[in-house]
């Protein structure tokens, strides 16, 4: 009897190593160092570079719990999708509605960051312009937010080249930066800096600049969120989490230790410690580090590079918030509105307008310090629900392949949600009004779901039976990739006669080409016109009584998503469709067979049909030999199609002598 199962759904593996670690490190130095280095000395003076070494601890001990998840969910969504499936619906929610207002609030952030570094360079024409600052930061924040709302909407994004690019860019720079730094701190050292009044507001001074420069470790979970489009992602999912981490807590560190070592407080400010001069800089303080030791063209560098991270991190932030109410609105945890996709652009529109109008509103009502504040108490709470995570897993789902333990577990676990928590509850305690409008959030949100969100989620939830019949241990496996239910039925009958004649089975294959513009994920949002074409092919295999199963695969390249389908599945023969002359001298049988014939991965056959392909027609077999491994296969399809016609058909084999 002919078994399939309802599809598998698999998203197609790119990333490497260092790619996934370039992601890392893109995300994590954003534009918070840049924006906060200042104000978070003006809370810990020279313990800064305390609180950037203890948030390296204290994310590692969070990472941990990333690693281990991410090498057995090495799927997209990350942190969210853990939450939810380790500790239910209502953490769930909560987990998705903090990552919505955290991300949102970022972007705010770094808005904020923009409007400020671009009124710098207006400041370096026009000085008189220093008594419109503030409005000038905040029209400019307008503006960028608007903007890159907008380039979201159209699904413009950078591709993976271009942001490892501008994370090298950005790695250059502040290595510069630290460089002339060093050299500044050897001409005129002075050590009494770092152990004068080390701690001018004590140990909790030291605790609130680790919160407020939190934002600038978060990034590294994106790895995980990618951890599907990773290749062997139980090996390079972890090790690209804890490269991503040791790199950027270096490069802090060296940061914190130039701009508090290497600067010289300015005769006219007065005799005020270098942290407190860093302080009143504020988001800018980098900015005036380098133009002390680096001359003017250092400021406008790190100016220049600033305004770059804003963007880049704005860019990035966007995607994530609107992607994120985008998935809960699908889920039916916020409007359904929030879950459509704009017909043309393929891109979640009403997700990105409320999703930069939350950004634009938090931008106005908040100052930066506070702003960069809420953002992280979000996070924080949101780790907290990871590392709970990890440790309900452990007990609920010991059966899960993970590729990475957590050592010495519980204690890491515990050590972070410790930190996590202690943190998040310092930080909202300690500033006040951050605190009220995080509690505010929380509550609303949990207000929301108990009241309506939970009723709509249970009612329009899909009641889904999936069926998995299991099949046929076989020697031989024939791979029918279709793009289209135009030649399905003719692929499927072909196949079925050939792996009939093998005691082999059938995979038919449809592979979904996401645009560059969505995220991998969502190309299941097309899946829908992927099942008609994999359903023909199964129902002329059944009618040999062939064993067969479907897949649908998610990809950005079709070739190498069929390359890599032919070789994780073992299958001896690929059958494609062909529908004629391509057109262009360049190619043969166009774009996908031809690279893919280049370096085949197993026996290749090509069905060309110029009318419906049936039994009846393989009456005569034409099947020109020339010797060697290929006339050998040629001949052995034909014999087996002949004997699986039901009418006596006429093998010929040409050889042609010239």
């Amino acid at each position: 009897m002919a078994t399939h199962n309802t599809g598998e759904i698999t998203l197609s593996r790119t990333l490497g190593l260092l790619d996934i670690t370039m992601i890392g490190v893109g995300a994590m130095i954003g534009a918070g160092i840049f924006v906060l280095t200042g104000l978070a000395a003006g809370e810990a003076g020279p313990a800064l570079v305390l609180a950037f070494f203890l948030n390296g601890i204290v994310t590692t001990f969070t990472a941990l719990s990333y690693a281990e998840l991410g090498s057995c969910f090495p799927e997209a969504g990350g942190g969210y999708l853990w939450v939810k499936e380790g500790l239910g619906g209502t953490q769930g929610f909560l987990a998705g509605w903090m990552s919505w207002f955290a991300h949102a609030v970022a972007c705010s952030l770094y808005g904020l960051g923009f409007g400020r570094f671009a009124v710098e360079l207006i400041l370096l024409v026009y000085p008189g312009a220093e008594a419109w600052a503030r409005p000038l930061t905040l029209i400019f924040m307008v503006f960028i937010v608007i903007l890159f709302a907008y380039i979201n909407f159209r699904g413009a994004s950078e591709t993976g080249l271009v942001g490892n690019v501008v994370t090298i860019a950005k790695v250059i720079i502040l290595g510069i930066f630290i460089a002339f730094g060093i050299g500044a701190m050897v001409r005129q050292p002075d050590l009494n800096i770092f152990t004068d009044s080390f701690l001018p507001h004590g140990i909790g001074g030291v605790f609130v600049a680790m919160g407020l420069t939190f934002i600038a470790f978060e990034g590294y979970e994106i790895i995980a969120q990618s951890g599907e489009e990773v290749k062997n992602p139980k090996y390079n999912v972890p090790r690209a989490i804890f490269l991503s981490i040791i790199i950027v807590v270096i490069i802090y560190v060296f940061v914190a230790v130039v701009a508090i070592g290497a600067v010289k407080v300015p005769a006219e400010v007065g005799p005020i410690p270098v942290w407190e001069y860093l302080a009143q800089a504020k988001e800018v303080a980098i900015v005036r580090a380098a133009e002390q030791f680096m001359g003017g063209w250092g400021g406008i560098l790190i100016l220049i590079s600033g305004l770059a991270s804003t963007m880049s991190a704005l860019n990035a932030t966007i995607y994530s918030s609107s992607r994120v109410s985008f998935a809960m609105g699908r889920d039916h945890n916020l409007p359904d509105l929030f879950g459509r996709i704009h017909p043309q652009m393929h891109t979640p529109h009403w997700a990105v307008v409320f999703s930069a109008i939350l950004v634009i509103l938090m931008a106005l009502l908040l100052p930066i310090d506070e702003v960069a504040k809420a953002t992280d108490v979000m996070f924080l709470l949101m780790f907290a629900q990871v590392n709970v995570t990890v440790m309900t897993l452990r007990r609920r789902r010991p059966d899960l392949d993970r590729g990475y333990f957590v050592p010495f577990f519980p204690w890491p676990a515990i050590i972070g949600i410790i930190t996590n928590l202690a943190l998040s509850i310092f930080l909202a305690i300690e500033t006040g009004r951050v605190g009220l409008v995080s509690l505010g959030w929380i509550a609303g949100g949990m207000l929301l779901y108990w009241g309506y969100f939970r009723k709509v989620e249970e009612k329009k939830r899909p009641l889904e039976i999936i069926l998995r019949e299991a099949l046929v241990s076989v020697d031989y496996s024939v791979l029918v990739p279709v793009a289209n239910a135009n030649q399905a039925r003719e692929l499927g009958l072909l196949a079925a006669m050939l792996a009939k004649e093998h005691r082999g089975e059938v995979l038919a294959l449809h592979v979904v080409r996401v645009p560059p513009q969505l995220n991998l994920t969502d190309g299941r949002l097309f899946l829908k016109e992927g099942r008609v074409p994999v359903y023909r092919v199964i129902d002329e295999v059944k009618k040999y009584d062939v064993p067969v199963h479907t897949m649908i695969r998610l990809g950005r390249n079709v070739p190498d998503a069929i390359t890599k389908t032919t070789v994780e599945n073992a299958s001896d023969l690929i059958l494609f469709g062909w529908p004629g002359a391509s057109g262009t001298n360049e190619r043969m049988f166009g774009s996908v067979i031809d690279r893919i014939i280049s370096n085949p991965p197993a026996d290749i056959a090509i069905l060309r049909s110029s009318e419906p392909f049936t039994q009846d027609r393989l009456r005569r077999i034409l099947v020109p030999v020339a010797g060697g491994p290929n006339c050998r296969l040629a001949v052995d399809t034909a014999v087996a199609l002949a004997r699986n016609t039901p009418e006596p058909t006429q093998i010929t084999l040409l050889h042609v002598i010239v």
